[in-house]
């Protein structure tokens, strides 16, 4: 028999470090999904908003593929925040000097399940 997986969405290459998208990411794992909805959208910070994005897709995918769903009997099953490439830049310094400036990006990955049970 095989176990349900759960739904889910991706969204790739994203210019946000991972380390800064991490923490609020934590805060809505193993959440109900309308909870994690309305956490996401009382945060000011702009990794709130691009996991907000996923998750919705997350839950749109739950409730096309299973017409029996409601957004009440989901909840946030897994989110990974993994690290993507880095674009390499210059950034001009004093005295004719250069360092590099590393753009960081992510992927988000969000999977939504049902509620056990219920």
């Amino acid at each position: 028999m095989t176990e349900n997986k759960g739904y889910k969405a991706t969204t790739k290459f994203l210019i946000a470090s991972p380390t800064k998208v991490r923490p609020v990411a934590h805060v809505i794992n193993r959440k109900p999904y309308t909870q994690a909805m309305a956490i996401l959208e009382n945060m000011p910070q702009k990794g709130a908003r691009l996991i907000k994005k996923t998750l919705k897709s997350a839950a749109s995918n739950a409730l096309d593929r299973n017409k029996n769903l409601d957004e009440d009997m989901l909840y946030v099953k897994e989110i990974r925040i993994d690290e993507g490439p880095r674009l390499k830049r210059v950034w001009f310094r004093a005295r004719g000097r250069a360092d590099q400036l590393l753009r960081r990006m992510c992927h988000i990955t969000v999977i939504v399940d049902e509620k056990a049970g219920e």
